[in-house]
């Protein structure tokens, strides 16, 4: 087995193909560091305590997993942490464009920390986080794409935000 790999996201909440990713890099790394980032730009749902605490619980019991959040350049955290390997998902082509330029930029930034790609099973291949939360506010069931405790925790929070 390899050394410890970083894979590092918004999980703006954890879905399904988050965590099927999580479990592949796990196959692969002696140990799997998930980076929550604080990333404001993105305007995240949910704070960063509560996503880093929802991937906790989804993947309590997984071993060689550990949850941590993160502020700054993911190669800086990266480096803290010694691991020289990056994990991203790719679900569909039309994230690869995006993906090759991030891992691009990374490697001038940190020419020793590498970039792998991994696919999610093709279940979870067109899932976005985006697209999961869209779908609940419109009244939808998401329970096959996220743990039970995050569909409960998408709605509360989304009926709150129509209130506000």
């Amino acid at each position: 087995m390899c050394q410890a790999a970083i894979y590092p996201g918004t999980f703006d909440p954890v879905t399904n193909g988050h965590i099927d990713i999580i479990k592949r890099a796990q196959e692969i790394f002696s140990e799997v560091i998930v980076a929550v980032a604080h990333n404001p730009h993105k305007k995240p749902l949910f704070s960063v305590k509560e996503r880093a605490g929802f991937l906790k619980k989804a993947t309590a019991g997984l071993k060689g997993v550990e949850v941590v959040d993160f502020d700054g350049l993911v190669v800086d955290f990266a480096r803290k942490h010694k691991a020289k390997v990056l994990i991203r998902g790719l679900r569909m082509l039309s994230d690869f464009e995006y993906e090759f330029q991030m891992a691009l930029t990374n490697r001038k930034f940190a020419s020793d920390v590498e970039t792998i790609f991994l696919m999610p099973h093709e279940s979870y291949s067109y899932l976005s986080a985006k697209l999961l939360k869209e779908a609940v506010s419109l009244g939808a069931d998401v329970s096959c794409f996220v743990p039970d405790f995050v569909q409960k925790a998408l709605k509360e929070k989304l009926r709150e935000k129509k209130w506000k």
